[in-house]
């Protein structure tokens, strides 16, 4: 009899097929939901970088460019000055469209004027549309606005001097809302014209 109860003595050798189903089981819960932690932590991190580089690029690329020559109006003489200028935009490809607002002090856009004797960070200026358009103040893809900038008192091309006012280098940098800053420089002829255009 004695015998027969030997076969059923303790051994801890044994390891049951139940015992390693769930020790596999527990495995799987944790590899499942770890897994489901590190994918959500790079979606979210995917999309944070997306939208990161999307705003950038949209701050360094420029949404609007000159289309065309820069016009000048001047006041020629013995004593010769530059009145105002005119510069044409248009919105660069696949931008948005972008409200600049009727005139300077509608606040949408920024220009500002310089040159070796002044610098202006906000100048007068008032926008009119050329061509087709739908009457309103947002510049939209295949549409045009003439900017015409007053030149601030105080800038060399409104001294009254003619070593002042011919030859005289200028920059208008055209701020927008959304995107990167539009430098336009350009120099004055020698002998300044009621209509100057400046290439």
């Amino acid at each position: 009899m004695k015998g027969i109860f030997s076969i059923f003595r303790k051994d801890d050798k044994a390891f049951t097929g139940l015992e390693s189903a769930i020790v596999l089981t527990a495995f799987v819960v944790v590899a499942a939901v770890f897994s489901y932690v590190v994918l959500g932590a790079g979606f979210t991190t995917s999309d944070t970088a997306k939208k990161t580089i999307d705003e950038g690029v949209k701050q360094t690329t420029s949404s609007i460019g000159l289309a065309g020559d820069v016009i000048v109006k001047g006041t020629p003489g013995d004593t010769p000055s530059v009145d105002n200028i005119t510069i044409t935009l248009q919105l660069t490809a696949g931008q948005s469209p972008i409200d600049i607002g009727a005139n300077s002090t509608a606040g949408m856009m920024v220009i500002a004027y310089s040159d070796s004797a002044l610098y202006s960070p906000e100048t007068v200026w008032t926008q009119t549309f050329v061509g087709d358009n739908d009457e309103d103040d947002v510049l939209e893809q295949h549409e045009k606005v003439q900017i015409t900038i007053e030149i601030p008192e105080g800038s060399k091309l409104q001294s009254g001097t003619v070593s002042d006012v011919v030859n005289t280098e200028f920059r208008i940098e055209v701020k927008p809302k959304v995107g990167a800053i539009v430098p336009i420089t350009r120099v004055t002829p020698p002998q300044i014209d009621a209509v100057m255009n400046l290439k």
